[in-house]
């Protein structure tokens, strides 16, 4: 299902390009998108992507709705990997579904 056909059943966007967020540190079992790596790494959104049906769900022959607003977020690497020995400025950019976000301030 493409996103503008997941949109009529779809969660409202919380956040848009520029917002600081946080990935949830959780970690319920079954088949997860969300690497383990960024649970609880702060970043920022560069690209909101749209609502898509859940993988999370999909992966379980469920239908994935409410589709979810999927984003992009921008990682310092030094965020994820505190030893990180490259460029402070690099970054990784993980497209992260809405459900697995929370504004950065309401993280830690």
């Amino acid at each position: 299902m493409s996103a503008p056909a997941a949109a009529t059943a779809a969660v409202p966007s919380r956040f848009k390009p520029g917002d600081p967020v946080a990935v949830r540190q959780a970690y319920p079992p079954g088949h997860i998108r969300t690497p383990w790596y960024v649970r609880g790494r702060c970043g920022t959104v560069v690209h909101a992507l749209g609502p898509f049906p859940n993988p999370e769900e999909l992966s379980y022959n469920r239908s994935g709705l409410p589709a979810q607003p999927l984003y992009r977020v921008r990682f310092r690497q030094t965020e994820i990997w505190p030893d990180y020995a490259g460029n402070r400025r690099d970054t990784v950019d993980i497209e992260i579904y809405q459900h697995w976000l929370e504004p950065a301030g309401d993280a830690r």
